[in-house]
């Protein structure tokens, strides 16, 4: 499938990483979107839904960010598996896993077609600036 899928208007995104960013939880919604099953993500990078067309720098700002101890929040153009994309604003946050070791929690809702577009077009100008 390729084309844009569009975020039902009370999907809430949730997936938990481990400090490297592999994937120990993802809720049944993420899962739906990203078109993988629960079996499929864990123990992959959470960058098995990274868009080819997502700027580095977005993500750079992330990383900074949440390894700071700071909460990151931006908008997000994710890979669906077998084609196509769909858009969140999602937000990072650093947090303790119960094994004691640092992980990260991301939780994701559906941005306004306003947001996106704005976004597309910053993004496309990071992109051209790589």
């Amino acid at each position: 499938m390729s084309g844009e899928k569009i975020l039902d208007d009370y999907a809430f995104l949730v997936s938990e990483t481990d400090a490297k960013g592999v994937i120990t939880f993802a809720n049944d919604d993420f899962c739906k979107m990203a078109g993988y099953s629960l079996d499929e993500l864990l123990g992959q990078p959470h960058s098995i839904v990274r868009h080819s067309e997502m700027p580095r720098v977005a993500f750079k700002s992330l990383w900074d960010t949440v390894q700071r101890g700071e909460t990151w929040s931006g908008y997000v153009k994710n890979a669906v598996k077998g084609g196509g994309f769909y858009w969140v604003y999602a937000t990072v946050y650093p947090f303790e896993m119960c094994d004691g070791s640092k992980g990260y929690l991301s939780c994701r809702r559906k941005p306004s077609k306003e947001e996106i577009s704005e976004h597309e077009a910053l993004y496309r100008e990071w992109k051209r600036a790589e």
